[in-house]
């Protein structure tokens, strides 16, 4: 049970990840999936893909070491194409290759010009990169048994003009170029760490048939990673491609569900509910299913749907849908008995997991983050809106038209500047908090991120508001 930690967007301080890693050890998990991005700490030529925030080589051993000091495994996922779209899942290490792409200095590897999502694999300096990426990022981990080499939602292969050049060849099809390049990587990988397994996501292979696969030489040095994150996933279905699978050569599939990140790409609030039928549905997969051909399942927990999307809900957020889920996967099912040891393992005294309200605070780490959230995403821009939209006294003697003209009758005033000072004050005084319970657990470039998004819109609106009552 692996839990996929994404650090594209909103990574939280290594601290932080350490201080969660007991909690995750006691809901259930076995194991982590790290999706580095730009927060990895590379060298030499590759020292320009890291952000400002990225964690520093001193961080991660300490992360790391934490982590298997709690019997947690660590997997890295390096994305050997490219993704666009929800790119990494599992225990591993995840790296879609948007990061990398944008950058001018790699532009001529694009497998289209003007898109940084794939690479070209017809450059051998494109394996070169992936190499020199899994390199740097196996030196700083240990005793690693599995590394996912992505390769998911590769949209845009086959389009770039060598890739449409090689295709026009006898015999050559998309599907042979997926493979030969994901056999490449892995081959790669096998060589240098043949104690390393690689792991893929199956999208790519799912509607290549039988004989395509078998052929390919893939299946006997890789294990694909069937990912599904629906609430009512067809289960059927998923028996019939593991059969499918294993009669091409696969030894091992893992299964890839999610906890938070994939409901909505500007989500701010997770909704436990929908994650945890994802689960059970995995489960119902897992039943029907051989068993010696399960090798695990990562909960994923996207934080954007690709490098250049928004954030969607923040770690501290979804905790205890993360809860729910490990504890049903665990369990092998949710019940009352397991809702009251999810409880108190947060300490949250009334877990709802069909509606977006949390009704206590909690005790986990960040547990102080979702209670302001909440707060914020339900009642700021309503309360805002019931003011400035639905309050007669400002819709008909203090619209647009007066506010550019600073007109207004001052009787009217005493009718609704109290309520707009004292709104103003109140979420203020919210916002304060949140900030400060953030910078326990993010860098400021996220706090700003997730402020613009969710708050400036409607705090903007009320301070103009305030603003040029003053000026009136």
């Amino acid at each position: 049970r692996l839990v996929h930690l994404d650090l594209k967007g909103a990574a939280p301080r290594a601290q932080y990840l350490e201080q969660v890693l007991p909690l995750l050890r006691a809901l259930g998990a076995t194991g982590l999936l790290l999706e580095y991005e730009d927060t990895f700490p590379y060298t030499g030529p590759l020292e320009l893909l890291q952000a400002p925030h990225a964690y520093s080589p001193a961080e991660l051993r300490a992360l790391l070491s934490r982590a298997r000091a709690h019997g947690l495994d660590v997997v890295p996922l390096d994305t050997a194409l490219g993704a666009l779209g929800t790119g990494g899942h599992c225990c591993p290490l995840v790296f879609p290759l948007q990061f990398v792409l944008k950058h001018r200095e790699f532009a001529h590897l694009r497998e289209v010009k003007e898109l940084p999502n794939a690479l070209n694999p017809h450059k051998e300096e494109s394996l070169a990169l992936v190499k020199a990426m899994i390199d740097q990022v196996m030196a700083l981990h240990e005793d690693l048994q599995w590394f996912h080499i992505g390769c998911d939602e590769v949209y845009y292969l086959g389009e770039g003009e060598e890739s449409k050049q090689w295709l026009q060849q006898q015999d050559n099809t998309l599907e042979k170029l997926c493979l030969s390049h994901i056999k490449a990587v892995a081959t790669c990988l096998a060589s240098s760490y043949p104690m390393v397994t690689p792991i893929v996501w199956d999208d790519m292979l799912r509607g290549m048939s039988e004989e395509t696969l078998a052929e390919s030489g893939v299946p006997q040095l890789v294990q694909p990673m069937i990912w599904d994150y629906a609430a009512d996933i067809n289960v059927e279905g998923k028996v019939q491609l593991i059969e499918k699978y294993r009669r091409c050569g696969f030894s091992k599939v893992w299964f890839a569900s999610a906890f938070k990140g994939a409901t909505g790409a500007n989500q701010s609030l997770t909704l436990t509910g929908h994650h945890l039928r994802n689960q059970l549905q995995w489960l119902q997969v897992a039943s029907r299913s051989p068993g010696h051909v399960l090798e695990g399942i990562a909960l994923t927990g996207w934080q954007r749907y690709d490098h250049f999307s928004v954030l969607c809900e923040l770690l501290p957020v979804a905790i205890p849908s993360l809860a729910v889920c490990l504890q049903a996967l665990k369990n092998g099912g949710y019940s009352e008995k397991v809702k009251e040891n999810v409880e108190n393992l947060l300490g949250m005294s009334n877990l709802e997991i069909d509606t977006f309200m949390s009704t206590s605070l909690g005790t986990y780490p960040g547990s102080n983050i979702l209670s302001l959230v909440t707060e914020v995403s339900f009642y700021l821009k309503s309360s805002v809106d019931e003011l400035l939209e639905r309050n007669r006294y400002v819709t008909g003697w203090f619209s647009p038209y007066h506010r550019k003209r600073k007109i207004i009758h001052p009787i009217i005033i005493h009718h609704f500047q109290p309520d707009a000072v004292s709104l103003l004050s109140k979420w203020n005084a919210v916002l304060q908090d949140l900030q400060a319970a953030m910078e326990q657990v993010f860098h400021r470039c996220a706090i700003e991120e997730w402020m613009e998004e969710n708050v400036h819109p409607s705090l903007q609106k009320l301070q103009q508001v305030v603003d040029d009552l003053d000026e009136a």
